[in-house]
This record gives structure tokens, sequence and C-alpha cells, in this order.
């Protein structure tokens, strides 16, 4: 653990310095939610992991109920309603439930269910899926949906459930791809267009994306400086805390800064996925649920790092996909600390 936290601490501090030059109201919060985040793992890692496993299915259940609650009072923001208002911080419950949903789901599919045909148990764990999926997707949430689909897609692919399964499933979609493009929403519709032809609007969908590309190119080498970013400092980069939070990165520390910030990325992800493979050959229920819980965690990062630099890139769709440890926001990095508790202690 000590492997993964250090490169954690040092990608935290990196978001952190970033904030300070846009923002100091943006940093003083975020060291707020660092304290709540360590104060969460803390608290998870004395509970333990057993307490959890045992309660995975409550747990879920409840956090759909508070995705639900969220869908219909939560704060509305830009069309949206993706969080709770809480007396201290706005909650996004859609972040929260991204780790005991691959808890859930991982005690799901290693549970030895005999008698019960695999259909079956494919067909549950699909619906365990689509039923938060549906709801983020309608907030509407498409990046934090299509982290939950990532999620999932791999999960069931590690599992002991024939592989054909999928394969089925992915045949039914491609086949109601054009269904999907008529339920998406009119900006979302947009924003993949945009990525098709970004210079076709480029003062109106297109803005977003070409901006970030700009602030990055504006960074150089050694970036402007610390609070001297002049595209994410005076506003000309929007979402410049969150979506497009590396952009400002790079812009203050180059592309030297962003660099080493996707290096620790790197690094974090190699310890993690160290630990996953030892227990790639285990086969009793215990030692599979970490198996594919491993998967789940390292999916639902690696995923959002590549979609989120992708994005301020410039060669993936803009997707509202936050940067772990890096983009704004309490609830993100405290899901990130409980699965960070909820890994198991090292074994030898």
């Amino acid at each position: 653990m000590i492997g993964i936290f250090l490169p954690v601490f040092l990608i935290y501090s990196f978001g952190l310095l970033s904030l300070l030059g846009i923002n100091q109201a943006y940093f003083y919060n975020q060291l707020a939610y660092l304290v709540a985040g360590l104060t969460v793992y803390f608290v998870v890692k004395k509970v333990g992991r057993r307490y959890f496993e045992i309660n995975s299915y409550l747990f879920y259940w409840l956090l759909i109920v508070l995705l639900l609650v969220t869908f219909f009072v939560g704060l509305e923001v830009k069309g949206s309603r993706r969080w709770l208002t809480l007396y201290f911080f706005n909650l996004q419950s859609s972040e929260i439930l991204k780790v005991f949903f691959i808890m859930f789901l991982s005690q799901f599919l290693a549970k030895k269910h005999i008698g019960v045909n695999k259909r079956v148990i494919f067909a549950l764990s699909l619906m365990y899926f689509v039923i938060p999926f549906v709801i983020i997707f309608k907030q509407p949430d498409l990046g934090n949906a299509l982290v939950y689909g990532a999620i999932f897609l791999v999960m069931v692919m590690l599992s002991d459930l024939p592989n054909r399964y999928l394969m089925n499933l992915g045949l039914t979609l491609v086949m109601f791809l054009p269904l999907g493009w008529l339920i998406l929403k009119p900006y979302q519709k947009l924003r993949l267009l945009s990525f098709v032809s970004p210079h076709t609007d480029p003062q109106g969908v297109s803005y977003n994306m070409i901006q970030a590309v700009i602030t990055i190119g504006s960074g150089k080498f050694f970036g402007r400086g610390l609070g001297l970013g002049t595209q994410s400092r005076f506003y000309f980069l929007p979402e410049n805390h969150t979506d497009f939070a590396f952009a400002s990165l790079v812009e203050q520390f180059g592309f030297f800064g962003g660099f080493i910030v996707l290096s620790l990325f790197a690094v974090m992800v190699y310890f993690m996925i160290k630990e996953f493979l030892k227990y790639v050959n285990s086969r009793d229920e215990e030692n599979r649920s970490i198996f594919l819980f491993y998967a789940g965690f390292i999916t639902y990062v690696v995923f959002q790092i590549i979609v989120n630099v992708g994005m301020n890139l410039g060669v993936l769709p803009v997707a509202g996909i936050a940067l772990p440890l890096i983009s704004y926001g309490g609830s993100a990095f405290m899901s990130f600390m409980i699965g960070l508790a909820l890994f198991p202690d090292n074994r030898s």
C-alpha cells in the first residue's frame, strides 16, 4: 500500500498547486476534501473489508436509492441533477456508488451460485448494472454512465461467465445503435459531431475542446508558472478546475509537469496491477472476489485517466469525466479513498 500511496500523494499535491494557481478558494476547499478523504479511508479501514463484503448488497441498494433521490431533488447545474446539497458540500452520489458497485458486483460474480443457470447469473448482473447506468444517463451524465459500462464489461469478462454472453450482448447493442443515437441529448450528439469535425462550430460546441488544446499548447515545455496561466486563470478555458483541470495544470507546469503527473499515474496503476496479479489464479470465492474487485477498481481509474486526458488533448470526445486526484471535488476523492481502504491487506 505504501507504493500506491506515494504517487497518490504526489498527484494530489500537483492538483492542489494547480488549483491554487487558478483560484485560492478551490485550493482551500480541496485541502478540506483531502482531510475528509483521509478520514473516510481510516474509518473504512478500521471497520474492515469483511463488513463491506457481507453488506455489499445493502450498500448497493441504499446508494441506488440515494441516486434516485438525487435524480428527483438534487441540485440542478447546467441542466443536470448530479449533486445533493449537504451542509458542508455537494455530494455526487454517482461517484460514491462506483466503489460500492464494484464491491457488490465482485461479490455477486465470485459467488458459486449452485444450481443456478449461468444465463440467469449474467442476466442478473446485467440488471444490477443497467439500473445505475440508466439513472445516471438520465441525469444526464453520459461520462459517468460510460465509466460504469467499462467497469461492468471488464468484470464480467474476467469472471467465470462465458464470454459469448457479452458477445451476444454486444451484437444486440450494435443492432440498436441507431436507436441509441436517437435517445442522446442534443448537446451529447453535438459533442460527438464536434469530435469528428472540431472546427465546425469553434464558438459553440467545439469551444471547450479547442480551448483545452490551446491551453495545453500555451504551457510549452516548462509552463507559464504557478498562477500565470492566462487561459485558465482568466477563464478562457471553461471548467478549468474540473473536466479540464489537466489542461490548466499543463499550462502552469508545462509538458514537463504533465509528463510527471502521467508518469505518477503509471506508477500508481503499476502497483495496483501488481497486487491484482497475485489473485489471478485463485479459485476460492474470497480470492476471486478480491481479484474482481481489483479488476473493477483499476478499470475505473484507468478508464477515467485515459478519457479525461484524451479529451483535454482533443483526441477523444468531451465526455465530462473527472481526472482522479486532479479534478476539483470531494465526492470523487472520497470514493477513491474508500476503494483504497477496501484493498485487502498485503499477502505473502
